[in-house]
């Protein structure tokens, strides 16, 4: 048996386990959540970008018409508040598909039990207040988790039927609300006693623990340049052999690059230094069209009629960064002529990319998040700098067709080859 033959039934027998990893309601409800916070976190980006703005005559002209404090307010309520879309989001969705249903009154109950055991600070001027600090980016994870928490203390109410019976004449809208009642005040207890608990700690407060324990050691350890290496890797590998590899890997570390976006538009509207180099923006950017618009290039002037025309019909969607008539249509799915460069070349880029970067040559993504379908460097200008619009354009038209062309031309002979015995043959 050929290597070729082990590595497809390999994945042959991998695949179902693949599937059901990326079809887990957990996962899927984590990705549903972060591509819901991307209308927040887009209307964020737009205000933060006016704010640090690097024209000086723009910024002076937002100021004069009395725009920069109500830009600054956009920012705290949008990516300062990512928490809070957080936690409605996932108790929502999560019960959407646990339970079929709408899952917005959960949502509600999941927003209640993040306030509750979010610690209050005193205002200046008297009273309370809750601090940004664990509204934004550092407080992800521990909406998740009571995302989670909500959502399967409401199923467990819904599947014991522990619920107030209201008679048939009752409007299913008011019925509704009184099923959430009974869990309502179960778990406002439960997050009560969270934050009674937490408070006796060193950590004062379940955010702190969260962060402390979980959410700081998973960003640096899974946004790692070799855990970026080894995410990209796996994802084309499972794209190459017929699974949706963005689907499996994005709910395991999307949530991790949007925080640190987050940090660094933050530290942008705060006029300082961009902390972090990669997050979800440099992986959209970088990776942008599976470094495959080289190989579409080269097949438009290809000797093999049938890569010219498949050139032609990928050329466009290409260049929108849409993969999929390239993928199904060469196609690269089970092609073993372009196993290498389909898996790694990528890789090779992210590295580039990684390495410039670090040196300063490429200036680092401002966190604003990349619209898919955008044409070739217009997708890179969220990045907010003109050297990270010039990278992708010389990573694509460049580097990518250098990356594919020994491996286009080995599989360019054959199929020449092919096509001409098959002339013969008519």
């Amino acid at each position: 048996m050929s290597i070729q033959d082990k590595m497809t039934g390999f994945f042959d027998k991998l695949a179902p386990t693949v599937n059901k990893l990326g079809n887990n309601v957990y996962l899927r409800a984590i990705s549903n959540t972060m591509m819901g916070t991307i209308g927040p976190l887009m209307v964020g980006s737009i205000a933060v970008l006016l704010l640090a703005f690097p024209i000086q005559g723009v910024k002076d002209a937002i100021a004069a018409i009395g725009l920069t404090p109500i830009l600054a307010a956009v920012n705290s309520v949008t990516i300062g508040g990512l928490a809070l879309y957080v936690s409605f989001l996932m108790a929502k969705n999560l019960v959407s598909s646990l339970l079929n249903e709408d899952g917005a009154l959960i949502g509600a109950l999941s927003l209640m039990g993040f306030l509750i055991i979010t610690p209050l600070g005193p205002l200046e001027g008297g009273g309370n207040g809750i601090p940004t600090q664990w509204l934004g980016a550092s407080g992800v994870f521990s909406a998740f988790i009571i995302g989670i928490i909500t959502a399967k203390v409401y199923e467990l109410f819904v599947k014991k039927h522990i619920t107030i019976k209201m008679p048939e004449s009752v409007p299913p809208v008011v019925t509704k609300s009184f099923d959430s009642l009974f869990p309502a005040m179960t778990l406002g207890c439960i997050f009560m006693l969270i934050r009674l608990l937490f408070q006796m700690t060193s950590f004062g407060s379940m955010h702190q623990f969260i962060y402390s324990m979980i959410q700081a050691p998973l960003q640096g350890l899974g946004t790692s340049l070799p855990a970026t290496l080894v995410f990209g890797t796996v994802a084309q590998l499972f794209w190459f052999f017929g699974i949706h590899g963005t689907n499996v890997i994005n709910p395991l570390v999307q949530p991790l690059r949007l925080a640190l976006d987050t940090e660094n538009l933050t530290a942008l509207a705060a006029g300082l230094p961009l902390p972090n180099i990669i997050g979800n923006a440099f992986w959209s950017i970088n990776t942008w069209g599976a470094t495959t618009l080289g190989l579409i290039f080269l097949m438009l002037r290809s000797k093999s009629k049938q890569y010219r025309e498949m050139g032609k019909i990928a050329l466009v969607p290409g260049l929108l960064g849409i993969t999929e008539p390239l993928v199904f249509g060469l196609p690269l799915v089970f092609n073993f002529d372009f196993f290498f460069p389909y898996i790694f070349n990528n890789v090779i880029i992210i590295l580039l990319s990684y390495f410039l970067t670090a040196i300063g040559v490429v200036a680092r993504c401002s966190g604003v998040q990349c619209i898919f379908g955008l044409p070739l460097g217009f997708h890179a200008m969220v990045g907010g700098h003109w050297t990270i619009v010039v990278w992708q354009l010389i990573s694509q038209l460049i580097i990518s067709p250098v990356l594919w062309y020994p491996w286009f031309k080995m599989a360019e002979k054959k199929k020449v080859q092919e096509e001409e015995a098959f002339t013969e043959a008519d």
